[in-house]
């Protein structure tokens, strides 16, 4: 009997984010180490590094209140990450293709009256490059052309829910407030102050 394969890193960084999407709730590391291994197949020794990977890209937002982190995503920021990469990969795409056109007229250019010379053989060289480049790109735009629709239909379907669970993160954080100076008798912009919080940080209407 073979040999269970094992999730790829990319793998695990999907069903890390299936875990924020489906629950669309707020999260400390030590919950997602608990969910991650029994919902999604992630070994608990790597959620640590997956989830830091998703941070560091922006999909996954992260915030320290008092002695603890605590991490969410929601569809909509996912949408967004999306449409800007796909923008930033169609306008190399383009840039590319200009400099394969101006080449190529270069190459037919220089063929009138002329021997093979090395500059010819350098722009050829840089021709098949920039074919190599457009061909990855291209693909890559594919990528995010085909999770587009997905997104946006989740984004339709949760965007009431997500709105609701930033709301309830900020009635948290209000509580929080009100515990920290009922406790210690901090002055409110003591503590906001302390931990970053804005003048009008307030609830989505």
């Amino acid at each position: 009997m073979s040999k269970k394969k094992g999730l790829s890193f990319e793998e695990k960084r999907v069903r890390m984010m299936e875990i924020f999407f489906e629950t669309k709730d707020v999260f400390q590391l030590k919950d997602i180490e608990k969910i991650a291994p029994k919902e999604k197949g992630i070994t608990s020794m790597s959620v640590k590094e997956i989830l830091q990977s998703l941070v560091d890209d922006g999909m996954v937002d992260t915030d320290r209140i008092g002695t603890s982190n605590y991490f969410w995503a929601f569809p909509s920021k996912a949408l967004h990450a999306r449409r800007r990469k796909l923008e930033e990969l169609e306008s190399q795409l383009a840039e590319s293709s200009q400099k394969k056109e101006a080449l190529q007229k270069s190459i037919e250019k220089s063929k009138i009256g002329r021997e093979d010379t090395a500059e010819r053989a350098a722009l050829i060289e840089e021709l098949r490059a920039l074919r190599e480049k457009k061909e990855q790109l291209r693909a890559e735009i594919d990528k995010y052309r085909e999770c587009d629709p997905d997104v946006v239909e989740e984004m339709r379907q949760t965007n009431k829910v997500a709105k609701d669970a930033a709301n309830r993160w900020t009635d948290n954080i209000f509580s929080i407030k009100s515990w920290a100076k009922r406790k210690f008798g901090f002055e409110e912009s003591r503590i906001d102050k302390s931990f970053g919080i804005p003048e009008d940080f307030d609830y989505i209407d």
